[in-house]
């Protein structure tokens, strides 16, 4: 049993074909199959059920397959703690964001980031929490910035801003005439949300909800982008971060939340043995030096 069996499994459980799994791990699909059969004996356990048209993983071997993807990040590890003695601040590093952050931090901080750490060569992948998380925890990524914080019990995190939301409204619009809107005041059946899947939603209706016990609103499968260009066309209202609040958009005026009880935090997640920690350290700094602090609270270390 070696790290190279452990791949072939993991490559196996994720595919759920031995065909686009030998490919993934660049073998012919026989060598893959007898390695995994071999593992199986050796074990004395079935790892996969195989059907002509199927793949599935057994309850043994979802354990195993768990455990094998632990052990591929702690080899992974290993290197990077080799690298991170030679110069803590270079090689590669894979950083997820939300899709609601990605937009607007990005732009702020990828200068910075190739000024301030020239040697590090840096990869942006953006997503869904619940998936950033997972591939943080088994090492597809060695960050996430997000803005809950992470479920999985093998990441730790660093704050770094209180980022408050926005009601964005179409010019014209009954509640424009304010200086700032409770959310408790909100007309909820003009509410818009993203789908499922997005913290932002959740965030949003977990305040909406807690402010007047109800949650109404009108979910829409899109982007933060084209829920503002909804409020714009008239089509309702929405609470947007104070990041991505829109500017030089005529058809949208954008107000204060009075009650200060909708906002989020904004975090870098990371493995606990993630052993790169200055860069993690530098990360952190960046996102703290490059955010606007007339719109958001910076979170000190």
């Amino acid at each position: 049993m070696n790290l190279r069996d452990m791949e072939y499994v993991v490559a196996v459980a994720e595919e759920k074909h031995f065909g686009r799994a030998a490919d993934r791990c660049h073998v012919s699909q026989p060598a893959l199959s007898g390695q995994i059969q071999k593992l199986e004996d050796f074990l004395g356990v079935a790892l996969f059920e195989r059907t002509n048209r199927s793949v599935s993983i057994t309850p043994v071997g979802e354990k195993i397959v768990a455990q094998a993807q632990q052990l591929i990040t702690m080899a992974d590890e290993i290197v990077l703690t080799a690298q991170a003695a030679k110069d803590p601040l270079s090689g590669p590093f894979r950083l997820g964001m939300i899709a609601t952050i990605a937009p607007s931090l990005s732009p702020l901080i990828l200068a910075k980031i190739r000024d301030d750490l020239p040697n590090l060569s840096l990869t942006l992948v953006e997503g869904f929490t619940a998936d950033l998380e997972k591939a943080v925890a088994v090492g597809d990524l060695d960050g996430a910035i997000l803005a809950t914080a992470p479920e999985e019990q093998r990441l730790t995190e660093k704050l770094l801003y209180d980022e408050p939301f926005w009601i964005a409204l179409p010019k014209g619009h009954t509640l424009c005439t304010n200086q700032s809107i409770d959310v408790c005041d909100l007309p909820h059946e003009e509410l818009l949300l993203l789908a499922d899947g997005h913290c932002l939603r959740n965030q949003v209706l977990d305040v909406c909800s807690a402010n007047t016990g109800t949650a109404n609103s009108n979910t829409r499968e899109t982007s933060l982008g084209t829920l503002l260009a909804l409020v714009a066309a008239g089509d309702g209202i929405t609470l947007v971060p104070a990041l991505s609040k829109p500017t030089n958009t005529p058809n949208i005026v954008t107000l204060k939340e009075a009650s200060g009880t909708a906002g989020r935090i904004v975090r870098l997640a990371y493995r606990a043995s993630f052993p790169r920690t200055a860069i993690i350290e530098g990360l952190s700094d960046i996102v703290r030096q490059s955010v606007p602090k007339k719109l958001v609270r910076i979170i000190e270390p």
